[in-house]
């Protein structure tokens, strides 16, 4: 019996929360990947245990004891989340043509690292796959025989992707203005209200009211007529639903999600159609204001997109 081996890449995007990095780091740990890259924001000036907490989340990146390059992009002021992760994920690709992303609070399953190399690998040369993710956000439904689907959502709470992909991502979307009155976002979601909604989510990312990267990446994506690839069993757990959260602050019904080990060998998809039937069940639990508004009643939630997903 042969023993998969890890190749591919992981980026690691740290910040002031050691707990949970540590966990997930286990799990890096665990996958033993050739070569590591480290994104750490700075601390922030008005928060006195940022500069410990931050220092300590870095500690234990110096614990890599398996043969590993680290290499680390670790700012020496606070950016925030948008400039942050943007400019830490465009290091990466300029570094290397294909990585595995963790934040510091999306535990991964261990069956997580070799669904995103096998499937880096099978659609490398694919440009209509565009991002690979690891969560399942389907409640318990599985809606195909097969090990993944094909979505126009690119969930961001444990992905992979190449840099012939992000090589599109801007985040300033400079290119809003230009299209934001045009009828792509109906061509692409077929429903006016989902469009009513996405247009008010493109438009404060634009407007800088919202402190967010990952709604350029999903731009980005759907401009270049991008699939994600999601698996049908959930491989990541966002444990960072607290109160030192940045934007996941109280616990929701997609908090701590438990894991599913994925089965190998990967059973493949026939054909390259997008699941609409997935894709409206997660418009409607994920990204519906009304959802949102409900949750947010329910639950106390001070935030809306980043308590979910990209």
């Amino acid at each position: 019996m042969t023993t998969w081996q890890l190749n591919t890449p992981v980026a690691f995007i740290i910040f002031n929360r050691p707990d949970t990095t540590r966990r997930v780091f286990e799990m890096i740990r665990q996958a033993q990947p050739p070569k590591l890259l480290v994104i750490a924001d700075g601390a922030r000036e008005n928060h006195p245990s940022d500069r410990q907490n931050c220092a300590a989340a870095k500690g234990i990146i110096a614990e890599v004891d398996w043969d590993c390059e680290v290499t680390t992009n670790y700012s020496d002021r606070n950016l925030g989340c948008r400039d942050r992760l943007a400019s830490g994920l465009n290091w990466v690709f300029e570094q290397v043509p294909e990585a595995i992303i963790l934040e510091d609070d999306c535990l991964p399953h261990s069956s997580f690292f070799r669904f995103c190399e096998e499937m880096l690998l099978k659609y490398r040369n694919d440009n209509r796959i565009m991002h690979i993710g690891g969560n399942n956000f389907q409640m318990q439904k599985s809606r195909t025989n097969d090990s993944y689907y094909f979505s126009r959502y690119n969930h961001c709470w444990g992905w992979a992707s190449w840099g012939r992909a992000w090589q599109h991502y801007d985040v300033d979307m400079k290119l809003w203005n230009l299209i934001k009155d045009g009828d792509w976002l109906q061509d692409i979601l077929q429903d006016r209200k989902s469009v009513r909604e996405w247009n008010h989510n493109f438009q404060k990312i634009y407007d800088l009211t919202t402190d967010s990267w990952d709604y350029q990446w999903t731009f980005a994506c759907w401009l270049q007529s991008g699939l994600s690839i999601l698996p049908n069993e959930n491989l990541i757990s966002n444990i960072g639903f607290s109160k030192e959260a940045t934007h996941t602050f109280r616990k929701n019904l997609f908090a701590d999600l438990p894991l599913q080990p994925m089965q190998f060998p990967l059973k493949h998809p026939i054909v390259m159609i997008r699941d609409q039937q997935a894709d409206n069940s997660t418009q409607n639990l994920i990204f519906s204001r009304r959802f949102i508004a409900r949750l947010r009643r329910k639950f106390w939630i001070s935030s809306t997109r980043n308590i979910f997903v990209s």
